[in-house]
């Protein structure tokens, strides 16, 4: 019964949960020597987007990525999504009108879950676009990565367009946006878990320490071991 309990109230808590949001706005002013946004409207620290400008005549393209500093004030990067020798470089700075779009693919997520109970639980109860964990525990293994970090979160989000990353600790559902690698939100998170899935859970036969046999070069901790040294 008490099992029971811990997973009915778990899930009424997912079904309530308020993910980030996108965020339209624009640009007031830039200084800094062009690496600082003042936007029209206060956005929450730590959310990534980008900035588009209006060239006219039906004409607009992505100029420049942004990460928010909190208030009014973001940070500006390099689009580098669409990195291309035949492509056409943008030249033009962050200008005053230009078009920022925050969160602009926090619809896409991916859940870092110790087991495939805890994974079906919240992803059944948030409808969002699940990029499967599949794909990252394959990218793990093509960059022969030995445990999460922020950056393999980083480099894996930047390639497949993930918005938020969401984590399963003993006790929280962790929030990540994982391009500016800020935790934009923790919410309280308790189900019984009987069994873990070494790094994370995903569909390969064998996810564990040896996954990819004897001549293996990782060697992943424990599941909680493993996100609690996220770094």
């Amino acid at each position: 019964m008490k099992k029971f309990l811990l997973i009915l109230l778990s899930t009424l808590s997912l079904m309530a949960l308020e993910l980030p949001q996108t965020i339209q706005t624009t640009v007031q002013s830039v200084s800094n020597n062009g690496q600082i946004a003042t936007l029209t409207d206060k956005v929450p620290q730590g959310m990534s987007g980008i900035v588009i400008h209006n060239y006219g005549n039906h004409l607009s393209a992505i100029t420049h990525t942004l990460i928010t500093q909190g208030s009014q004030q973001a940070q500006i990067g390099n689009y580098t999504a669409l990195d291309h020798n035949n492509l056409p470089t943008i030249k033009n700075s962050v200008q005053k009108g230009d078009r920022v779009i925050l969160g602009n693919f926090y619809n896409n997520l991916l859940l870092i879950a110790p087991n495939e109970q805890v994974y079906s639980q919240i992803t059944k109860n948030i409808s969002k676009n699940w990029i499967h964990p599949d794909l990252y525990a394959m990218y793990l293994i093509i960059k022969e990565q030995k445990q999460l970090s922020w950056d393999n979160l980083k480099g894996f989000a930047l390639d497949n367009q993930v918005g938020l990353v969401l984590i399963v600790t003993k006790n929280k559902l962790l929030i990540v946006d994982p391009i500016s690698q800020v935790m934009l939100k923790e919410e309280p998170f308790s189900t019984p878990v009987s069994q873990t899935i070494s790094p994370f859970y995903a569909r390969f036969k064998q996810l564990s320490n040896n996954f990819l046999g004897a001549d293996s070069p990782q060697d992943f901790p424990e599941y909680y071991q493993g996100v609690g040294a996220i770094k």
